[in-house]
């Protein structure tokens, strides 16, 4: 099942990723119909002429995308789904969500004959943006063979990781790495500062070190200088998916005590407040629980 641009399109979830993969998708060719719980998030893909998605409607869309916050929402946006969804589609999950919750949801998409794949992705805006993500894909090869047309116009790079799930298990590392070394960085910057370092540097001085890696010289810079907008990753994203690691080892049983450490800083700063504010300001975290 070849898709092309002339393949209709439903993509599901227009937050800070998927209306951003979205617009690529409508700037390459594709006829878009979006969704979202709240409709104005729709408001800019509409003005670019998306057509608003009605779920009556879906089965008139060989090809579903999502990408929603975490497993209750993509269970509430399955069970709208699922009265309309006819064999032979194809549901592409940008999302990022628990293991657990993927193979529920695959199942219950293949009592209509839909297959799943589930298609997490790390890059953040700017990658979603610049079409420079990198995608982990779960499913049945030959249906992700066919994806490549949308994979590329999204993506820098695709990979298989296996069966269904293995796309989530493999995102679940990723965020396990960049959710605790976010607390790292954010403990670097604050012991630089109290040591009388100018903490704007640290970014230039430690590239292509071994302490390098992306969060690092995007966190780094923000936290430096007090500057977290706009959002790049929230806080509460990063708590849930760091949590879907530690539940994850749980089910694996393999103690992980660094993720469950930094997965108890993020979690505290989530409840002072920060859920909806960006990464970097797990800086304020450590002047905290320090004064």
């Amino acid at each position: 099942m070849r898709f092309d641009l002339h393949t209709p399109v439903a993509f599901i979830g227009m937050g800070l990723m998927g209306s951003r993969m979205a617009t690529r998708l409508i700037q390459a060719g594709f006829q878009v119909a979006v969704w979202n719980r709240t409709q104005s998030a729709c408001d800019v893909l509409l003005d670019m002429d998306a057509a608003l998605l009605k779920f009556e409607d879906l089965g008139n869309y060989p090809l579903i995308l999502t990408c929603v916050a975490d497993d209750a929402a993509m269970h509430d946006v399955f069970a709208q789904m699922q009265p309309y969804l006819k064999a032979e589609q194809v549901i592409v999950d940008f999302s990022s969500l628990s293991v657990e919750a993927t193979h529920q949801l695959a199942k219950q998409a293949a009592q209509h004959k839909v297959i799943w794949i589930d298609s997490p992705v790390s890059g953040g805006t700017a990658g979603a943006e610049q079409g420079t993500l990198v995608i982990f894909a779960g499913g049945d090869p030959a249906v992700i063979q066919d994806l490549n047309l949308l994979y590329n116009i999204l993506s820098q790079r695709v990979t298989r990781m296996g069966d269904v799930g293995t796309g989530q298990a493999t995102k679940i590392c990723n965020q396990l790495i960049v959710a605790a070394n976010s607390a790292l960085i954010a403990e670097a910057v604050a012991l630089a500062g109290r040591a009388g370092v100018d903490t704007t540097l640290l970014a230039p001085a430690l590239a292509n070190g071994f302490a390098d890696s992306k969060p690092f010289q995007i966190l780094t810079p923000r936290m430096a200088k007090q500057v977290f907008e706009p959002v790049q990753w929230k806080v509460q994203t990063l708590a849930k998916d760091l949590n879907n690691a530690v539940l994850l080892a749980q089910r694996c049983n393999l103690h992980i005590p660094v993720a469950v450490q930094a997965l108890s800083q993020l979690q505290a700063h989530q409840e002072n407040g920060y859920a909806q504010q960006d990464l970097a300001t797990m800086i304020k975290h450590v002047d905290d629980v320090n004064h």
